[in-house]
């Protein structure tokens, strides 16, 4: 969910909750009060209240990472700090690519307080090598998380193979959750056959999206059907 405030916010979800995903992802980075506690807290319960029982991931993307805004990196911990501690979420992410001492402690956070954490790396210029995207949820595994994810922009359809095959491997070494993709319009095949490399969890846009090559919520849930994986 990407609306900016809190009744548009409230409306989708409504529409979102009522084709009962597995999880929904709450894209913080776009809400206009992301850093005001209160209102964030507010907030996320009336969502709690809204989406009931399913899983809720909480996200601020960083600008980096292809995000709707930045935060110094103080900031950026804090708010995840927060978000972990008062339960505003199941799940929260945090990017591998920072101070690993930061991110370590907002494991810590998460983990003191019932909260998951998925960990991942966005790299919305190229595909990184197969051993490279390996390395990185290796990390990720060795720091604690509990799903590890990467996603990468192919420039041709050898990239998409790479991800696919870099699954495979990870899957096959990494004793934890593994979320892949290959996003726009040329990697669009792996978040729906993603499930059947080892990717754990594949991203639907239920309205807008908050990644290129995002796949309406109606139409994932057809071709997962099709390809009896779903």
């Amino acid at each position: 969910m990407v609306d900016t405030d809190r009744d548009a916010l409230i409306a989708q979800a409504k529409k979102v909750a009522a084709m009962e995903p597995d999880v929904i992802e709450w894209r913080i980075d776009f809400y206009q009060d992301v850093l005001n506690e209160e209102k964030l807290a507010q907030t996320a319960a009336t969502l709690r209240q809204v989406i009931g029982e399913i899983v809720l991931l909480i996200t601020f993307r960083t600008k980096g990472e292809g995000g709707a805004m930045d935060l110094a990196d103080d900031q950026y911990f804090a708010l995840l700090k927060f978000v972990a501690k008062h339960q505003l979420g199941d799940l929260v992410d945090v990017e591998l690519e920072h101070d690993q001492v930061a991110v370590k402690g907002v494991l810590t956070t998460a983990h003191k307080n019932g909260v998951k954490v998925v960990m991942s790396n966005h790299d919305f210029e190229q595909t990184p090598s197969q051993a490279e995207q390996v390395a990185r949820l290796t990390a990720m595994a060795d720091l604690g998380a509990d799903v590890a994810k990467v996603a990468s922009m192919p420039q041709s359809p050898a990239d998409v193979l790479t991800v696919l095959a870099a699954t495979v491997e990870a899957k096959a070494k990494l004793n934890l959750p593994i979320i892949t993709m290959s996003m726009g319009d040329l990697g669009k095949v792996s978040r729906v056959s993603g499930q059947a490399f080892g990717s754990a969890l594949t991203f639907a846009a239920v309205g807008k999206t908050s990644a290129p090559g995002q796949i309406g919520l109606a139409d994932l849930r057809r071709d997962l059907a099709d390809l009896k994986i779903n």
